[in-house]
Order: structure tokens, then sequence, then C-alpha cells
């Protein structure tokens, strides 16, 4: 596990936790991912936010035992991650890609017990993306969807940061600044399904780009908003 600031952890206390899934047109994966989500005795509540999807992703989910919350129209992912917290008491939240595949209850153990354990605030899990991610990954901008973080982390960022996909580099350079404690744990051989394979190269390619346009318009506004007190 790769730490990034912080003061030393709290005794170890069991608190509430709850896994949100925001999910966008993913039936192909959804019935998985809450199905290992389930079994996991660490999780208190699975819930999916169906971010104005057309396919059966929210039946799926609720078939597979999630508590599922439709969106009518998409928000995109920090939108769908924000209603998400709206809906659960919990004080640690966990978040999930719903296009995982190989997730296990391994992994969510290795994301959850950190913060549960009260050494880091908030813990990003890395994909599997071979040997040299593996070494290259906790130095690179920390973009993952799976993490678990100390609900009060996310409950305090301005919601315009928190938009699309600016939300976890929004929440990056909050827990950063605020000398919140956190860091990654590599989660081995789980992947996601690409977005090339979801809507094609064309489609997957602008998707990509849209999504990194997104990212860096984030570190920089809220590097922008920091100077002027509004971060």
């Amino acid at each position: 596990m790769t730490l990034v600031g912080g003061d030393n952890p709290p005794s170890f206390a069991m608190v509430n936790v709850a896994a949100i899934v925001p999910a966008y047109n993913e039936a192909q994966t959804i019935k998985e991912v809450v199905r290992v989500l389930r079994v996991s005795s660490l999780l208190s509540e699975v819930i999916v936010v169906s971010d104005g999807s057309t396919d059966m992703t929210a039946s799926y989910a609720r078939e597979s035992g999630a508590t599922v919350y439709e969106l009518p129209h998409n928000r995109g992912k920090g939108g769908a991650m924000r209603y998400g917290v709206t809906k659960t008491k919990a004080e640690i939240i966990i978040f999930f890609d719903a296009d995982l595949i190989g997730l296990t209850v391994e992994h969510i153990e290795q994301l959850v017990r950190p913060v549960l354990e009260g050494s880091l605030a908030m813990c990003v899990g890395l994909r599997d993306r071979g040997v040299w991610f593996r070494i290259l990954g906790p130095r690179l901008p920390l973009i993952s969807g799976e993490r678990a973080m100390k609900r009060e982390v996310i409950e305090q960022i301005p919601e315009r940061f928190l938009r699309r996909f600016m939300v976890e580099a929004s929440i990056n350079y909050f827990c950063r600044t605020r000398a919140y404690a956190y860091g990654t744990v590599f989660l081995s051989s789980l992947t996601i399904r690409r977005k090339c394979q979801k809507v094609g190269i064309l489609h997957g390619v602008k998707g990509y780009l849209l999504m990194i346009g997104q990212i860096i318009f984030a570190m920089v506004t809220v590097r922008l908003a920091r100077i002027f007190h509004q971060f």
C-alpha cells in the first residue's frame, strides 16, 4: 500500500460502510459487480445509481440484490456519485465502477480496510494493467473509480467540483490540501470493460478524450479555486 501524507491513525473501530456504484448502460457487467459486493461482510449496503440508463442496468442490479435509484436523465459520473451519497447515512463510502471485470471480496477488503482502521481517510484502488503500471501507477494521477473514503471527505467538496469526470481529480486535490491521509492499493487481476468494447472504436476514443479533457480541466480549476479561497 502506498501512503500520501497524514498523521498516525486512530484506533480501529467498525462502522457502517456503503458501496455506491454509478452506472450508465452497464447491463453486461452490473450483475456480477453487485453479486460480489453483496457477498462482502464488510459492506452494510450496496447502492446502484442508474444514471439515465436505457438498457437493463437497473433491473439487473435490483435482481442481484442492490438498492437501486434510477435517475431520469444522465448526470454524469460525479452527479450519480453525489446522489448515491445522499441515499445513505454510512460513515464510510466505497465507490466502484459498474464495468469491472474480476472483482473479488478480497479487493473490497483491500480498499476499505485502511479506512476502517483509521490509517487512511481515502484509499484508491489501482486496477491491473500489467507489471509496469504496478510500478508507475502510484506516481500517476489517481483517476480510478474504485476508492473508499470517510464520508466527510466528499461531503465537504463544493458540488461544482464534482461534476462528471472532474470528481476524482477534485477529491484527490481536496485530500492533499486538507492533509487527509490517502494512499493506493494494487488490485490484482481487476480490469474493466473498455469503452471501445461498449460503443466501438470511434465513440470510444471520443469518450476517452472527453474524460481526459474533464480531468485536466478539474486539475486546473481546483488549483485556481484554491488560490482564490473557493475550494
